[in-house]
């Protein structure tokens, strides 16, 4: 399962994340998602957990859970629309 994790401190780095969800179960990936100019954090990222039920453990436990002095937003990703203009409206 794909999970989205936002609300992350700006410390916090794809080790940390992998540890805080090797806690609950199997991890396959984690990704903080960076500025693509600064590579700074941009406070949210992904982690792919490969056994459902551990997900869902992972889900319920760490949902508002404080972590590095933020309360962490942890919810199934959604996929991803592809609109192919990074949200910005149509210029036609």
């Amino acid at each position: 399962m794909n999970i989205y994790v936002g609300n992350l401190s700006p410390s916090v780095t794809e080790e940390d994340l992998n540890g805080l969800f090797s806690e609950h179960g199997n991890v396959s990936s984690a990704k903080i998602i960076r500025d693509n100019f600064s590579q700074q954090s941009r406070g949210f990222g992904f982690v792919e957990m490969p056994g459902r039920a551990e997900a869902k453990k992972a889900l319920d436990t760490l949902n508002s859970y404080e972590f590095k002095g933020n309360k962490i937003v942890v919810n199934e990703a959604r996929p991803r629309r592809d609109g192919g203009n990074g949200g910005r409206g149509s210029r036609f």
